[in-house]
């Protein structure tokens, strides 16, 4: 449970910008400790929790960093909480779900803030720390979490880590900076290798092509030597020091909790809480997945944590994080962390057998305090993190009823990251990216999420590809057209059963993951068709594959493609593209911008999309410098 809150500051949020009816905010900084009994049926599962230190009353103690954006005036809010699961220390929601800029962990101006979804609504944000490795530079959030020992010894284990340069965002790198420090620097304690691609066989680079900087960090030598770009190094070494960091989901019960039902809490939210939702991205959505799974969203005291859950392009991932030496920033794909366990049944919500671990079981617990959960999940997520899996048997051989408190759906050809101001620089890949922001369709669902909880007026039906209405297929049966001069992937990774992660070995069998099958321009027919993919100017996809010096023939990270139409017939003859040019589509702008308001329109009446979103997409239509006057 948290035992205290000391508030460090409270001070106006973009120098007191009123946020339409409900008025000017505030940002609070403050300071949560806990302490969790290890006896206690809530916190057993807790990896190490018998090896943490404790104090003069058997607990085990944490320290969380909280933030808060909350009314100046509290009637003026909703009085519900909004929490954002923080990604590896960052705060995404405004550069998310409210198109802000990108990459601002405290937003402060009015810009940085975007549109102001969240505080135009009311709703009282509220953030903590539970990853015991997040950085804290630039206003990272980080957990204080105790290190674990055996009767007060160090614990050391050989585990593994994997490091690429150049794939993912960072770029490329110089050194290797190890998840844990190394009990030992002597090189014969450790094995560095390198291969290009997932499936190659690891090659041993000898003693004298690499160094212990310090306990932490390995480079490669001679000095100045860098990494090849897009190649996979491994390093297996005797590490110590292991943080119990599953006291990161007791962090966020408890957080939770205190401000839903402390005096205290109500003191830092400004008001009695009547309903706390959960949001997370990427990252953060996978933990909110965990943290239902594991048992997390019922408090000490047995009382639901959060009422709503919105997870978005998780797919059916959890987080490597609950376990000892665990590594949290992982993410598995085709070529990066690919062996690094994420991926576990149960993956849906409904109650299923797994036929290749015996296992039967939903990620619901079924103990009275689940909540009403929607995920949503981009083109990606069903090729690279088994999103089919949400909503199909574990051998993808049939569809399944979720339960009435479970919605899924996918937002059709958009990427992984998918946000306002993407572009379409092609990066490491064969094809540009994608641009396709699925923001409109997630302010529609988190508004009917919030209407689920507070009313209990339902959502709209779960949208994804069916088996039953045959636009769920495997990869290579889309009926993806050929596209003159794009790389097209006929592939999902692999998910199977997590094994050894120290030594893996790919697993003989594996889930069944399925994609949505696409109409003649290779825009997915399933899901929910935004303006960009119903009244389309390009194909869009989730998938992308590298180029060289990348490892040529993988799938991309998480990126996605775009494809643009010719603008002609004249041009699309010259480049032999089967796809219609945007003027054999549209035979003048007025046409376009009515086909435009037609399907904003109808997602409008489904609720999958609000009415000023819809305007939004009417006004760009408008004036979009791809089409004719």
């Amino acid at each position: 449970m948290l035992t205290s809150i000391e508030i460090k500051s409270v001070v106006p949020l973009a120098g007191g910008a009123l946020f339409g009816a409900v008025g000017a905010y505030e940002r609070v900084t403050a300071t949560g400790r806990g302490e969790v009994d290890p006896a206690h049926p809530g916190n057993r599962g807790i990896a190490n929790i018998d090896k943490a230190p404790r104090n003069a009353a058997g607990r085990v103690e944490y320290a969380t960093d909280i933030v808060v954006l909350r009314p100046v005036d509290p009637a003026r809010g909703n009085g519900r909480i909004l929490y954002e699961v923080n990604n590896r220390g960052r705060r995404m929601l405004f550069g998310n779900i409210a198109d802000g800029p990108a990459g601002v962990n405290e937003p402060d101006t009015v810009a940085e803030l975007g549109n102001a979804f969240p505080l135009r609504r009311g709703y009282t944000l509220v953030w903590s720390s539970w990853d015991p490795d997040a950085p804290r530079a630039n206003g990272g959030l980080g957990l204080t979490a105790p290190v674990a020992t055996d009767a007060g010894q160090p614990i050391v284990r050989r585990i593994r880590d994997e490091f690429g340069s150049g794939t993912r965002p960072g770029g490329a790198v110089e050194s290797f900076r190890l998840s844990y420090p190394a009990a030992s620097l002597d090189q014969a304690t450790a094995r560095l290798t390198v291969r290009a691609r997932e499936a190659d066989a690891r090659v041993a680079i000898p003693a004298q092509g690499w160094a212990f900087v310090d306990a932490r960090t390995v480079k490669l030598l001679p000095d100045g030597a860098k990494p090849v770009a897009g190649s996979i190094y491994e390093i297996h070494y005797e590490a110590t020091s292991p943080k119990v960091q599953g006291l990161g989901f007791a962090a966020t019960r408890d957080v939770v909790s205190f401000l839903r039902h402390d005096p205290v809490g109500h003191a830092a939210t400004g008001r009695p809480v009547t309903h706390a939702l959960a949001i997370g991205f990427s990252q953060a959505g996978r933990y909110l997945r965990d943290h239902i799974g594991q048992g997390f969203n019922r408090d000490e005291a047995g009382r639901r944590v959060f009422d709503g859950v919105h997870a978005h392009i998780s797919g059916v991932g959890r987080v490597f994080f609950n376990e000892p030496f665990a590594q949290p920033f992982r993410t598995g794909t085709q070529h990066e962390d690919h062996a690094f366990p994420e991926n576990a049944f149960p993956f849906s919500t409904a109650t299923l057998e797994d036929p290749l671990t015996g296992a039967r079981g939903s990620l619901f617990r079924g103990d009275g305090c689940d909540p009403l959960l929607i995920e949503t999940n981009t083109s990606t997520e069903y090729w690279q993190k088994g999103a089919s899996l949400l909503h199909t048997d574990p051998l993808g051989t049939r569809d399944v009823d979720l339960p009435a408190n479970s919605r899924v759906y996918m937002v059709a050809g958009t990427q992984h990251g998918g946000r306002a101001g993407a572009t379409t620089d092609a990066g490491p890949n064969r094809n540009p990216r994608n641009p396709h922001n699925p923001m409109p369709a997630i302010r529609a669902l988190f508004v009917a999420l919030d209407d689920w909880v507070v009313s209990g007026r339902e959502p709209p039906a779960s949208r994804v590809p069916t088996l039953a209405a045959g636009t769920l297929v495997e990869a290579d049966a889309t009926g993806f057209p050929a596209i003159p001069g794009a790389a097209i992937v006929r592939r999902t990774n692999r998910v199977a059963p997590p094994g050894d992660w120290v030594d893996p070995v790919e697993p003989a069998r594996a889930y069944r993951t399925l994609v949505s099958k696409v109409d003649a321009d290779g825009n997915e027919l399933a899901g929910i068709r935004l303006p960009d993919i119903a009244v389309p100017l390009a194909t869009h996809t989730g998938w992308n594959e590298y180029r060289a010096p990348y490892p040529t023939g993988e799938i991309a990270d998480r990126d996605g493609s775009y494809l643009a139409f010719a603008a002609t017939r004249a041009e699309r003859g010259k480049a032999g593209d089967a796809r219609l040019s945007v003027e054999e589509r549209y035979p003048g702008r007025d046409a376009y911008v009515a086909a435009v308001r037609a399907a904003a329109d109808a997602l409008v009446r489904d609720r999958l999309m609000l009415a000023e979103d819809a305007a939004a997409y009417v006004a760009r239509a408008g004036i979009d410098p791809r089409l004719q006057s």
